[in-house]
C-alpha cells in the first residue's frame, strides 16, 4: 500500500461516535483544537487554558494539543515508570512547537490480583481505559494522543479509546522487564517461577537442587524476592507482550516499542522519536483506523502464531477489531493457526524471555524474516508514515546462530498453538493454547468446580491426585458470570509446578498469558447464560481433541437439552457498583467481551 495516498483507503464508519456538529475545525494541524482557541467564541476557555500553562494568545491560537495519556500508577512494575515516560514525551512534543497535556487512566496489576477477588476487575479496566482516552480527547478537543501502557489490558484500552476518537494517535509500551535472577538455585527466573513454585511448594516438590537441606519455605521466599528485578511488564511471550507485538504490527507503534526493554536507554529514545513520529501523523493525517485494517490484522495473527502468543491476545484482538469496526472473527485465528509455524523458543512454553528475543534484533528482525517469506504483508501502513516492510527493512537480519527463534523449515510445531474449539460444550467456540508438548488430544472425567477459588483450594489441600485423568472444570466465570472473566493462572500454574500432567482445565474465564499447559477458556456460552457448561456433572466424560477441533462431553443431545431445561441461573454476584454495571453491558468473549455493542 502506498503511504501517500491514505484517502484511497476504507473511510471509517463513525456514526455511533460523536461528531461534534458544533466544532469549527481549523486547516492547520490544530484541527480540534482551534474550535476553542481560534476566536473568542470560549472566553471562559481560553482562560482555563492560559491558567494551565499556555503562555501567550501566538500560542494559543496556533499551537495543536497533543494529549498523552499513560497508564501509570505506583504498586506494580509494569507501570510504575509510565509517568517519566510521560514527562519525556511532553518534553519532546514542546520542542515540536506543540502543548503537551499529561494524564492518566487507571490501571489494575494481574499479577498482584491473580487468584483473589481483585482479578474481577481486571478486565473491565480495559473498557475504562478506553473511555478515559475517548473521554479526554474529545471533551478537551485534543489534536492527537500519545498513549503509554505497561500491563495487559492497558494496550487493547488504549488502542480501542484510540480507535473511536480515531484523531492523530500512537502507543508507546511501556517496555518489558529484566529477567530475574534466584540466588539459592543460582538460574534466571521470572513471575512464572513464583506461580509454579507455589504448587511444587503445596506438593511439597520444591527443592534447591544445589543444596537438598534448603527448606521449601526459604527457597519460595527467595524467587519472591528476585523473580521481578524492577520495572516493565511480565518478561515472556505472556499477554502483555503479546499485545504489545501485535500493536507494532498493526502499525500504531514505533518499530521496535514492543521489544524495548523498560529499563534501557533506547526506551527513553522511543518517547523523543514518538514525538517527531505524531507530528508527521497529524501533518498527514494518519488516523488509527488508517492503519487497523483487515489486512493489518491478518499480519498481527501472523505474529501471534509464529510467537505463540496469549490466548488473552484473541480477546483482546477480537476487541479492537470490533471497536475500529473491522469484521474479525474466531474462525481468522483457526485459520492463520492452520497455515503459520510456531517458531519461537519463548516462555511461558519454551525458555526465552522478551529481553532475550531484543537482544539478537527483537519484533523487527522477526517481522523481517516473516515479509521475507511472504507470511507478513509489507504493505500496510503505519504511524511512520512509511510501510511495515519500510520500517524494518535497514534492521539487522536475525543471525543463523540463534536459537530463540527457529527457521521457518524446522518449526517447534508446523502449526500454529491457537486452537479454536467447537462441540456440545462450546457451541460458539472456545480458545486453547496447545503448543504440541503436551499432547493433542485429551480424554478424562470432569471434576467441577463453580468457581475458580473452588479449584484453588482443592489443588491447595493436595486434593486433586495423580491417578487418573481428569478434566477440571471451572464454571460461572465469564464476562457476565465472574463477573469480569477473571485469569486463572495461579490454578494453571500450580498444576504445572506440581507436575500433575493427569490434569487439563477448562474455563468459560480465561487464562493469563504466562499460563501453560492442556488449557482450554472463553467458552461461549458461558455458563451464567445457560450454556451447556453449566450443566456438565461430576464423571461426565470430556474430550479435548486439537486435530478434530473439537470440546465435547460424551453426554447426548436429549439429555443436554434435559439437563439445560431443568438448570435455573444462580443469583447475581454483584448487584451494584462497577461490576455490576460491566456484567450488565459486557457481551461474550467470542466478541471480545467489550461494552458497547448495544
Amino acid at each position: 500500500m502506498d503511504p501517500s495516498n491514505l484517502e484511497k483507503q476504507r473511510e471509517p464508519e463513525t456514526a455511533r461516535y460523536l461528531d461534534f456538529p458544533n466544532s469549527k475545525p481549523g486547516s492547520g494541524l490544530n484541527k480540534f483544537s482551534s474550535t476553542l482557541t481560534r476566536e473568542h467564541d470560549f472566553p471562559a476557555a481560553q482562560a482555563m487554558l492560559y491558567a494551565a500553562g499556555v503562555p501567550n494568545r501566538e500560542v494559543l491560537k496556533t499551537y495543536p494539543h497533543v494529549g498523552i495519556a499513560s497508564v501509570w500508577w505506583e504498586g506494580n512494575p509494569c507501570n510504575t515508570h509510565l509517568l517519566d515516560l510521560g514527562k519525556e514525551v511532553k518534553r519532546c512534543v514542546e520542542k515540536q512547537n506543540m502543548l503537551a497535556w499529561q494524564y492518566n487512566t487507571v490501571g489494575v496489576s494481574d499479577g498482584i490480583t491473580m487468584g483473589g477477588e481483585g482479578m474481577r476487575f481486571s478486565l473491565q479496566t480495559r473498557e475504562i481505559i478506553a473511555d478515559s482516552i475517548e473521554t479526554v480527547t474529545c471533551a478537551q478537543f485534543h489534536d492527537a494522543c500519545v498513549t503509554i501502557p505497561g500491563c495487559d489490558k492497558n494496550m487493547p484500552g488504549c488502542v480501542m479509546g484510540m480507535a473511536r476518537h480515531n484523531r492523530p494517535s500512537l502507543m508507546i509500551y511501556g517496555g518489558t522487564i529484566q529477567p530475574g535472577f534466584s540466588k539459592l538455585l543460582q538460574k534466571p527466573i521470572n513471575i512464572t517461577t513464583a506461580l509454579e513454585a507455589h504448587g511444587a511448594f503445596i506438593y511439597d516438590t520444591l527443592k534447591n537442587p544445589n543444596d537438598p537441606s534448603e527448606t521449601k519455605d526459604a527457597i519460595l521466599t527467595d524467587i519472591e524476592q528476585t523473580a521481578c528485578p524492577g520495572s516493565g511488564a511480565c518478561g515472556g511471550m505472556f499477554t502483555a507482550n503479546t499485545m504489545a507485538m501485535m500493536i507494532e504490527t498493526l502499525g500504531l507503534s514505533l518499530p521496535g516499542s514492543s521489544s524495548t526493554p523498560a529499563t534501557s536507554p533506547a526506551k527513553m529514545r522511543e518517547c523523543q522519536k514518538a514525538a517527531e513520529a505524531i507530528k508527521i501523523c497529524m501533518e498527514r493525517q494518519i488516523l488509527p483506523r488508517h492503519c487497523l485494517t483487515k489486512q493489518s490484522f491478518e499480519n498481527a495473527l501472523v505474529m501471534m502464531m509464529a510467537l505463540g502468543g496469549s490466548t488473552n491476545g484473541v480477546l483482546h484482538t477480537l476487541a479492537m477489531a470490533t471497536t475500529a469496526e473491522v469484521p474479525l472473527t474466531l474462525a481468522d485465528f483457526q485459520r492463520v493457526s492452520d497455515k503459520i509455524p510456531f517458531i519461537a523458543d519463548m516462555a511461558p512454553s519454551g525458555k526465552h524471555l522478551m529481553a532475550d528475543l531484543y537482544d539478537i534484533g527483537g519484533i523487527p528482525s522477526v517481522q523481517k524474516m516473516l515479509i521475507a517469506a511472504g507470511l507478513l504483508d509489507g504493505s500496510t501502513i503505519t504511524i511512520t508514515g512509511n510501510t511495515l516492510a519500510q520500517n524494518v527493512d535497514s534492521w539487522p537480519s536475525l543471525a543463523p546462530e540463534q536459537t530463540i527463534i527457529r527457521p521457518l523449515s524446522n518449526p517447534i510445531k508446523p502449526t500454529g498453538h491457537i486452537e479454536i474449539l467447537h462441540g456440545n460444550l462450546a457451541p460458539r467456540g472456545a480458545v486453547a493454547k496447545i503448543t504440541g508438548k503436551e499432547g493433542l488430544k485429551f480424554t478424562g472425567k470432569a471434576r467441577v468446580f463453580n468457581k475458580e477459588h473452588e479449584l484453588d483450594a482443592a489443588l491447595a489441600s493436595g486434593l486433586i491426585p495423580r491417578t487418573e485423568n481428569l478434566v477440571l472444570v471451572v464454571r460461572y466465570e465469564g464476562p457476565k458470570g465472574g463477573p469480569g472473566m477473571p485469569e486463572q493462572l495461579k490454578a494453571s500454574a500450580s498444576i504445572m509446578g506440581a507436575g500433575l500432567k493427569n490434569l487439563a482445565l477448562i474455563t468459560d474465564g480465561r487464562y493469563s498469558g504466562a499460563s501453560h499447559g492442556f488449557i482450554v477458556g472463553h467458552i461461549c456460552p458461558e455458563a451464567s447464560v445457560g450454556g451447556p457448561i453449566a450443566v456438565v456433572q461430576e464423571g461426565d466424560v470430556i474430550t479435548i481433541d486439537a486435530e478434530t477441533k473439537r470440546i465435547d462431553m460424551d453426554v447426548s443431545e436429549e439429555e443436554v437439552a434435559r439437563r439445560l431445561k431443568e438448570w435455573k441461573p444462580p443469583a447475581r454476584v454483584v448487584t451494584r457498583g462497577v461490576l455490576a454495571k460491566y456484567a450488565a453491558l459486557v457481551g461474550e468473549a467470542s466478541q471480545g467481551a467489550v461494552t458497547d455493542l448495544f
